[in-house]
């Protein structure tokens, strides 16, 4: 089972640990998080130990209005349940009982600069990514006018050559070489760089480059959402049978979600960066309700009913 341990997490969302330093190695399964109200009120039966345990205003000042015995009782409550860490949100001061039992129990206790609202948003982001199953592609992947599109296809085509002339244009690379993507959910999955190879494009007889010292910060980002996958072929004899008009849709399953897909034959004499950028505001205008194809066959299909019309007039 996939897993983030508490570490991680603090250096994900620059959290500060005031307690429970021992426990930073515990491991945290599920992305999903609690805000311990109806548990400080006694009630426990359904408490969710498992998940990071987040303290905002409400929670602070509901724990405040109980009797110090309440307090003790209730809190030593939840540490025995053995969460994963207990997070304070920014406005919110640490009650002392929550360092005694954080360093009793080995549990952190972690205080971040975030609001309430932000915190979950930025933390449930941070564990759905790290817990999410992945998996690796060859290809490039940019961020093309809004549009994700990992650009896959035989070593030696170019790819990273397309990449350089794309973000040269304006748009942005998120991978080369080597593309990390997982499942946010089904139906959006999402690619970025491995570590050791983000901001990093690697040109044949040039070497590797960083792209935001050549082209500025706006050349790169982290992470993008992919929609297109556009595989570049050589044309040769064997490339045939393809769709000229572009009214077939064709998609590639990767774990539970279908990806647009699109393959575009390459020669000398074709420019692979502007086909790469057609095909992605070609995606992006169908997005939209606006389907170039669909719209050239109905004229054509309109053009050949009205001259057999006239035809048949003529014969007439």
């Amino acid at each position: 089972m996939t897993s983030v341990t508490v570490k991680e997490v603090i250096e994900g969302l620059n959290l500060d640990v005031y307690a429970g330093h021992k426990g930073v190695s515990r491991k945290v399964f599920n992305p999903a998080l609690v805000k311990p109200g109806i548990e400080l009120a006694g009630m426990l039966e359904f408490y969710e130990s498992d998940r990071i345990q987040i303290i905002g205003s409400k929670e602070a000042a509901f724990f405040h209005s109980l009797e110090p015995s309440l307090q003790e009782e209730r809190i030593k409550s939840l540490f025995e349940k053995d969460a994963p860490a207990f997070i304070f949100t920014k406005n919110v001061d640490i009650p002392e009982l929550f360092i005694h039992y954080g360093d009793v129990y080995n549990i952190p206790i972690l205080k971040s600069f975030y609001k309430t609202t932000s915190l979950v948003s930025e933390l449930y982001s941070f564990l759905q990514a790290a817990l999410a199953e992945r998996t690796t592609m060859h290809g490039v992947l940019l961020d093309v006018n809004g549009v994700g599109v990992l650009i896959t296809g035989k070593s030696g085509l170019g790819k990273s050559e397309v990449a350089l002339e794309l973000i040269r244009r304006g748009y942005m690379l998120v991978a080369d070489d080597t593309v990390e993507i997982y499942q946010v959910e089904k139906g959006m999955l999402v690619g970025e760089a491995p570590d050791i190879l983000k901001k990093y494009l690697e040109i044949r007889g040039v070497g590797v480059v960083n792209v935001v010292y050549l082209y500025g910060v706006k050349a790169y980002r982290e992470k993008k959402r992919i929609s297109l996958i556009v595989e570049l072929q050589s044309w040769n004899d064997e490339v045939h049978n393809i769709d000229r008009l572009g009214l077939k849709s064709d998609k590639r399953k990767i774990f539970d979600t279908y990806v647009s897909y699109a393959a575009l034959p390459i020669t000398e004499a074709r420019n692979a960066a502007t086909l790469v950028e057609a095909a992605a505001f070609d995606f992006k205008s169908k997005n939209l309700g606006y389907n170039s194809a669909k719209e050239f066959n109905l004229n054509l299909n309109e053009h050949i009913k009205n001259n057999k019309e006239n035809d048949h007039e003529e014969d007439a």
